[in-house]
C-alpha cells in the first residue's frame, strides 16, 4: 500500500508500468473491502498507533482511517467518500467496481489494446448501464417497503436481530422531519449512550443533550417547559484590554460589586418576565445567575453546541436569541418536559414532547463503545437508504440480481458493437458480476456454483432473481423484500467507472515539486488572487 513514486525529485513512471502500477494499488484497495461486502461480511480492526481501536465493516470507515500512500489508491477512497455524502451507503460495491474495472481493463491492455478505446468502451458502457438500470427500477410508495430498504442496509452490522425494530425507528424519525420529500439528516441526531443492552435503542421525539442542569437546587423536571435558547453569556465580560479600576474607600468598591450584581440580577429579570422556565445558553452562566435562576425554579444548561442549539430550535419551535435584553414570550419554544436523567456518571437533558418537532434523535445503547458506533455507521447507512429512496422512490432488486441483469443486458449491446469497444464493454459487464459472486464467497457459499445458476435464471427471463443470503438460495429478490434504493447503484456505477477510465488515461506518473505557495492561484497572476 505504501508505494512510492520516488522520492527524488525527476523520479518517474511511465507508460505500461504507470497503468500496472496504478492498477494494482487500485486492486488492494478493492481486496481491502472486499470481505465486508454483504449481510455475511466479515468485520476489520482497525489499530491505529495510539492503540486506538475500531471494529467495523463500513467501507467507507475502512478506507478513511487507512494509512494510505499510494496516489492513485487515494483516488479510489475519494469514490468512496463521494457515494458517502451523496447516498450514505454502497461504498463497498463502489470501491470493488473500480478494482474490478481496472483489472478486467488490464487484461485488454495486454492484448494491447489502446486505453483511448477501452476507456471509449468504458463510457458507453456506463452509459447504457444508467440507462438499462432506470428500465429496471420500480416505484415504491408504502411504509413497508421503506422499512426493507432500512432492514437490507442493515443486514451486515450484527444487528439482524433487531432490523425490524430499528427500520421502524429509522422511517419513523426520516416521516417526522421530512417536509416535502427533503430530509436534512442534520435533523436526525444520533445520541450515544453506554448502558443497557442495543434492545433498548429508542426513537425520542424531542433533544437529548449530553449536558445536565448546572445547579443541584434547580428542578430535575419542569413540565409545559417554556424554553428560551439564548447566546448571549449570562455573565459579566470582561474588558478586551487590560483596565485599571481605582477604588479609594470601602463604599467604592461596595458600590462597583452591587452594579455587577444589579446587572446580572437583570439579566434572570428579563428571563422571568419572558416566562421562561428552561433555560439553554451556548456561553457562560456566572454562578451568581445560577444561584438566581435556581431561586425562579428555573432549569438551565449551559455551553451548549451550536448544532445543539439550532436542533433544539427545530424541535421546540424557539428561536435563538441573541440581545437577552430583547427576549419576549413570541421567541419562547415548548416542549411536554424537560427533565435531567443520569446514567451511571453522565448526565443528560431530554426535551421531550415537542408539539411538530422538525429535529429528534435516536438514543442508541450498548455495552460497549465498539458496538454502539457500529450500530450507528448501520443506522447511517440505512438513513441514507431511506432518504435517498423517499426523495426519489425507485428501487431495484438486491442480493446481485440487478447486477446479473444488468451484466447480461451489456454483453447483448456488446455483441452489436463493430470496433474493439465491443471488447471493453463485455468486460465492463463481467466485472458487474463481481458483485453477486463476492456476496456468495463472503456467506461460505461457492461463487462459481452461485453465478451459473443466476445466470441461468436471468436467461430464462427472471430479471429480479437475486441471492437471498439468509436461506442460502436463488430467489425473486424483490418479492423477498431485499430492494436498495435506484440511487446507491446508479451513483456507484457513475462513480467507479469515472475514476476507471480516469486511471486508465493516465500514462505517466511524475515526482512534482512541492507547492510554492501559489496553490489554489492562477500560477500567482495578478487579478486572480
Amino acid at each position: 500500500m505504501g508505494d512510492s513514486i520516488g522520492s527524488e525529485e525527476g523520479s518517474r513512471i511511465l507508460g505500461r508500468d504507470a497503468q500496472r502500477n496504478n492498477i494494482l494499488a487500485a486492486r488492494v484497495v478493492a481486496e481491502t473491502v472486499k470481505t465486508t461486502l454483504g449481510p455475511k461480511g466479515m468485520d476489520k480492526m482497525l489499530v491505529d498507533r495510539v492503540g486506538n481501536i475500531i471494529v467495523t465493516n463500513d467501507g467507507v470507515t475502512i478506507l478513511e482511517e487507512m494509512e494510505i500512500e499510494h496516489p492513485a489508491a487515494k483516488m479510489i477512497v475519494e469514490i468512496a467518500k463521494t457515494q458517502e455524502k451523496e447516498v450514505g451507503d454502497g461504498t463497498t460495491t463502489a470501491v470493488m467496481l473500480a478494482g474490478r474495472f481496472l483489472e478486467n481493463a488490464e487484461k485488454l491492455l495486454d492484448m494491447k489494446i489502446h486505453p483511448t478505446i477501452i476507456t471509449q468502451g468504458y463510457r458507453w458502457a456506463e452509459e447504457k448501464a444508467q440507462i438499462i438500470l432506470n428500465e429496471l427500477a420500480v416505484e415504491i410508495d408504502s411504509k413497508e417497503d421503506l422499512m426493507k430498504v432500512a432492514q437490507t442496509a442493515m443486514t451486515g452490522k450484527g444487528v439482524e436481530y433487531l432490523k425490524e425494530k430499528f427500520s421502524k425507528i429509522i422511517v419513523d424519525a426520516v416521516e417526522i422531519v421530512a417536509e416535502n420529500k427533503e430530509v436534512d439528516l442534520e435533523d436526525i441526531r444520533i445520541g450515544k449512550q453506554k448502558g443497557l443492552a442495543i434492545e433498548n435503542t429508542k426513537l425520542i421525539k424531542g433533544i437529548v443533550i449530553d449536558k445536565g442542569k448546572i445547579n443541584l437546587e434547580m428542578p430535575g423536571k419542569v413540565e409545559e417547559a417554556r424554553i428560551a435558547l439564548i447566546e448571549e453569556a449570562l455573565e459579566i465580560q470582561g474588558p478586551e484590554t487590560e483596565a485599571k479600576i481605582s477604588v479609594s474607600t470601602p463604599d467604592q468598591l461596595q458600590n462597583f460589586l452591587s452594579q455587577e450584581d444589579s446587572i446580572l440580577k437583570s439579566k434572570v429579570e428579563w428571563i422571568k418576565e419572558s416566562g421562561a422556565n428552561v433555560l439553554f445558553v451556548q456561553k457562560g452562566i456566572d454562578d451568581l445567575v445560577q444561584y438566581y435562576l435556581a431561586k425562579e425554579g428555573i432549569y438551565a444548561v449551559r455551553r451548549v453546541m451550536k448544532s445543539d442549539m439550532q436542533s433544539l430550535a427545530k424541535a421546540t419551535g424557539a428561536k435563538i436569541i441573541s440581545k437577552l435584553s430583547e427576549i419576549c414570550p413570541g421567541d419562547l419554544g415548548y416542549a411536554n418536559y424537560v427533565e435531567e436523567q443520569k446514567e451511571g456518571e453522565e448526565s443528560m437533558t431530554y426535551v421531550m414532547g415537542c408539539k411538530n418537532p422538525k429535529a429528534l434523535t435516536i438514543l442508541i445503547r450498548g455495552g460497549t463503545e465498539h458496538v454502539i458506533d457500529e450500530v450507528e455507521r448501520g443506522m447511517k447507512d440505512a438513513l441514507g437508504d431511506v432518504v435517498a429512496t423517499l426523495k426519489n422512490s425507485m428501487v431495484v432488486a438486491g442480493g446481485g440480481a440487478i447486477e446479473i441483469e444488468l451484466a447480461k443486458r451489456l454483453k447483448e449491446f456488446a455483441s452489436t458493437l463493430k470496433g474493439r469497444e465491443g471488447l471493453a464493454v463485455k468486460e465492463f459487464a463481467s466485472a458487474l458480476e463481481f458483485i453477486p459472486s463476492t456476496l456468495a464467497e463472503n456467506a461460505g457459499m461457492d461463487p462459481i456454483d452461485v453465478l451459473t445458476e443466476l445466470r441461468v435464471s436471468h436467461d430464462a427471463n427472471m430479471k429480479t432473481a437475486g441471492l437471498n443470503l439468509f436461506s442460502g438460495k436463488v430467489e425473486d429478490t424483490l418479492m423477498q423484500g431485499i430492494i436498495e434504493p435506484l440511487k446507491v447503484k446508479t451513483q456507484a456505477i457513475a462513480s467507479a467507472s469515472e475514476v476507471a477510465i480516469m486511471i486508465l488515461r493516465i500514462d505517466d506518473v511524475i515526482a512534482a515539486k512541492k507547492s510554492s505557495g501559489n496553490s489554489g492561484k492562477l500560477g500567482g497572476m495578478q487579478g486572480y488572487d
